[in-house]
């Protein structure tokens, strides 16, 4: 395990800078001008050109980004153009919205994907199997913004039973978390219907039948377990897909998490908070992934012996 977490952490700190590089990269070759949008449209070239040196976009592109390195190294995120603030406070004031849109949204998402997988497993072939693979279908190409605007239009603005947007309450909580629920349920579904048709057709759940045990427990203790693996590999991603920021539905929903942070920054051309959302959200995906590689063992006891 320690070689493993030796490894990764290599692994990690490779991939952080190959991300780093990349994006630093990509959003400098952007047409749009920093220096212009806090200068405003009015303001002359000169003053432009003293916010552009000012902020150190006037230096080559190599020398800013060993400067950004350099402070990466010290666990400095940069400073906003925008907002004038460290870009690690800036995100670590929208962090506990982040997690908890993040925690509620993939407990939900496991949960109606696991119910929807394994019941359509268990009807293979049959009415169930195919309305829920339909369903899963159209939730995983459903827009976000469709059904987060449906859902608010039903449950909030019709029924009134929730808050239309906001934080703060586990009411606010529930449409978006439901949103990303909703969306993401079909992949589980998908997923979690292909590894228990597998393990449901291995000798030992076969023998299991056969010694009398009854469905429930067959499925329950002996199936479900093992076919849970891509369920834990899959969650990685998500943290880090959260983690970054769901931008339309924390736009729609007026939730003040990373993402919302993402796309301010984004009109305004803010690379540095661009630049810190876009590492939050690739070490988040490291570590989600490291965190599915410990747990998985746990689950899966053969896979200690590879």
């Amino acid at each position: 395990m320690l070689q493993l977490l030796a490894k990764r952490l290599v692994q990690s700190a490779l991939i952080l800078f190959g991300v780093s590089a990349i994006t630093f990269v990509l959003l400098y070759a952007l047409p749009a001008d920093p220096a212009r949008m806090i200068a405003g449209r009015s303001a002359t070239a000169q003053t432009v050109a003293n916010i552009r040196h000012e902020l150190g976009l006037d230096k080559p592109l190599i020398v800013q980004f060993g400067h950004y390195v350099g402070g990466l190294v010290h666990g400095d995120l940069g400073r906003s153009y925008a907002q004038k603030t460290q870009v690690a406070t800036l995100i670590a004031a929208r962090l506990p919205a982040t997690l908890t849109l993040m925690a509620a949204g993939i407990a939900l998402e496991v949960l109606f994907g696991m119910l929807l997988g394994v019941t359509a497993a268990l009807h293979r072939g049959k009415l169930a199997d195919r309305v829920i693979m339909m369903s899963s279908f159209v939730g995983v190409s459903a827009p976000q913004f469709v059904v987060a605007l449906l859902l608010l239009y039903v449950f909030a603005a019709t029924l009134g039973w929730f808050p239309m947007s906001g934080y703060g309450t586990a009411a606010h909580v529930i449409l978006p978390a439901a949103t990303l629920g909703l969306l993401g349920a079909g992949w589980y579904a998908r997923m979690v219907r292909s590894a228990m048709i597998d393990v449901l057709n291995q000798d030992y759940v076969r023998t299991a039948r056969a010694k009398g045990l009854s469905r429930a427990r067959v499925v329950l203790r002996h199936a479900l377990p093992n076919a849970t693996l891509p369920i834990v590999a899959m969650i990685g991603i998500d943290i880090g897909q959260f983690m970054g920021g769901v931008v339309v539905v924390e736009a729609v929903y007026g939730w003040p998490g990373i993402g919302q942070l993402a796309w301010q920054a984004i009109q305004q051309v803010d690379i540095p908070i661009i630049m810190g959302v876009t590492l939050t959200s690739a070490l988040a995906i490291i570590l989600g992934n490291l965190l599915a590689d410990v747990i998985a063992p746990a689950i899966d006891p053969r896979i200690r012996s590879h």
